[in-house]
């Protein structure tokens, strides 16, 4: 693919990975023109995955998070790199980007891939000052530092990020309550078959998981003249001291910029399967994206690292007048938690599933899990067996439907579990 050398400038709102990515893939494929780069953080674009997994743990070094390891590569590429400003205003007439500082900005296409940010709890005592959230590279090396052998860390919410920081917390002998309001960790994206398991994962691991419970207020404390919030008080009157207190209730797509534009939201940015919004000068991809996917036929916004990673190579192309590629990879996370690995491919649809299918037994700590629906699979899930990711994603695609007797015994091959 080849850009003709145009002044037209390629504008790129969230110095992200997929805003870093989208940078890359404009210039890999041949755009010769302006590009800019706006971030509301200070630091370089990075990835976010090892800020609740390797960084936290101090297995993985700081300088190894960023997408590009200096600053170097956006000069040497002329990818010019606004940090620590926001885009406040979108004026698509004139095709023009108002910065926090004032600045205006000129954009023939635009892309927005300004992420999400952590959901508030909206509750008394939820605005104190000492309540953790987890999001940026900040947040990490605060929890990292907080994450002393004895103190008391409450986590409220047992999602990805709840219960990866729980994990990290507890190899440093950090004493570990995690809160949450549903029947099983990870329920909305696993299930109670599977979310059971990892609730088994983590009381083996001595964290005080309690499900099913609410939040009803924080009691606050004037400490050297700062409120801050001392206890979590729950829905049934119990009060829980702790040391330290993350929030990690999930997280909101950063819409509000394109929702002042005019630009159609509805959990996310909608835009079809180029990428493309509703304007055909403006693309979203990332956490803020919800895209139509060909291969499930409705719009799914995915909050994962590999989405991040893929989309912007489709919305460079779309940017760059390609009308023809589309985003159609199927979704893709992992996660790591004590000696647990996982890989997860696939997606739940709207209609949802009809049986999950244990593929070895959980307790031994190696099995697949697998969505079914229709009698086809449509997720898959591999926890301490490795290699076998573009073998499940082979089989969601195939439509097939299974046997579900060979697909529980794993001494047949996932390409043999198909009915005659």
């Amino acid at each position: 693919m080849s850009g003709a050398a145009s002044t037209e400038n390629m504008l790129i709102i969230g110095a992200s990975l997929a805003g870093a990515k989208a940078a890359q893939a404009l210039r890999e494929d041949g755009w010769d023109g302006p590009i800019e780069l706006v971030g509301a953080e200070r630091d370089l674009p990075y990835e976010r995955p090892p800020l609740s997994k390797g960084l936290l743990q101090g297995k993985e070094e700081r300088d190894k998070v960023f997408v590009h390891e200096s600053g170097s590569w956006y000069v040497e590429n002329q990818v010019g790199l606004r940090l620590g400003r926001t885009a406040t205003a979108i004026d698509r007439e004139n095709h023009r980007v108002r910065l926090d500082d004032g600045t205006e900005l000129p954009y023939g296409k635009l892309l927005l891939a300004t992420g999400s940010a952590p959901r508030r709890l909206n509750v008394f005592g939820g605005d104190a000052k000492n309540l953790s959230y987890f999001r940026t590279l900040e947040d990490s090396e605060r929890t990292k530092a907080e994450l002393i052998p004895g103190s008391r860390l409450t986590i409220i919410g047992a999602g990805w990020i709840g219960l990866e920081v729980a994990a990290a917390a507890r190899e440093k002998d950090v004493e570990v309550t995690v809160l949450e309001a549903l029947e099983q960790p990870l329920l909305r994206v696993l299930g109670p078959e599977v979310g059971a398991q990892f609730a088994a994962l983590h009381r083996a691991h001595d964290v005080d998981l309690r499900l099913g419970v609410g939040v009803d207020s924080f009691t606050l404390q004037d400490v050297d003249g700062v409120e801050q919030a001392t206890r979590v008080r729950l829905a049934d009157g119990t009060e829980l001291e702790a040391d330290h207190i993350l929030v990690a209730v999930g997280a909101a797509p950063n819409t509000g910029l394109a929702e002042a534009a005019g630009l159609k939201v509805a959990n996310g940015i909608v835009v079809d399967a180029t990428l493309r919004s509703c304007d055909p000068d403006i693309f979203a991809a990332g956490d803020v994206a919800n895209a139509w996917h060909p291969f499930y036929g409705e719009p799914i916004r995915v909050e994962h690292w590999a989405n991040a990673l893929n989309q912007p190579k489709v919305a460079a192309a779309s940017m760059m007048g390609v009308t023809d590629l589309k985003y159609d990879r199927l979704p893709y996370f992992y996660t790591d938690q004590y000696d647990l690995g996982m890989e997860y491919v696939g997606h739940i649809p709207s209609s949802g599933y009809e049986q999950v299918v244990f593929r070895g037994d959980p307790a031994s700590g190696e099995y697949m899990a697998f969505w079914l629906a229709g009698g086809a699979v449509l997720a898959g899930m591999n926890v301490n067996v490795w290699d076998v990711v573009d073998d499940v994603r082979s089989l969601i695609l195939s439509h097939a439907v299974v046997d579900v007797a060979r697909l529980q015994d794993p001494a047949v091959a996932l390409a043999d579990v198909a009915t005659a």
